[in-house]
């Protein structure tokens, strides 16, 4: 995997700039984005020519009132009701999504589990351990970060749960 030089890290994403000061091994894909495209996830798998189920979106819920992360395969969707159980919490809903933009300091289509604004409580799908390396947005919208699911959840302080279904 790819290490990145300083002069890449300045002009990388926050999410980048932070794999980077943490010393984790990472590969950025980069792809054209296609506004028109029907799904951001589904995009970048297609784009990278990579398996839906290796490549996780970055949703952010609310649960109980409070924001949180949840981080599933593109290939299906998220189950509220396994976040809300995963963080202790008896409901989740969607977030607003401008809420979500402010609050992490992304755009819908390129939120990042790293590097955010304000650190949130994050759930990542059980199945990510089930490969050796993952595909997370990188902060952009056409930018994704290849990494392992270990190294994820160690920098996000994910819990692991069974939150995505098919």
């Amino acid at each position: 995997m790819a290490k990145k030089s300083r002069k890449q890290q300045s002009g990388g994403t926050p999410a980048t700039v932070a794999l980077t000061a943490a010393g984790v091994a990472y590969t950025v894909h980069a792809y054209d984005h296609d506004p028109a495209h029907p799904s951001y996830g589904e995009e970048a798998a297609e784009a990278m020519g990579v398996s839906p189920d290796r490549v996780f979106k970055t949703l952010v819920a609310e649960v109980d009132g409070a924001l949180t992360v949840a981080v599933v395969p593109v290939a299906g969707q998220l189950d509220l009701k396994a976040l809300a159980a995963a963080v202790g919490g008896k409901r989740a809903a969607m977030a607003d999504p401008a809420l979500a933009e402010r609050t992490t300091g992304y755009v819908r289509g390129g939120i990042s589990p790293l590097g955010q604004r304000k650190r949130l409580p994050t759930v990542l799908d059980a199945s990510a351990s089930d490969h050796v390396t993952i595909c997370v947005s990188a902060g952009r919208r056409g930018l994704e970060v290849e990494l392992s699911p270990g190294d994820l959840t160690e920098l996000t302080h994910a819990v692991l749960a069974p939150i995505g279904r098919a």
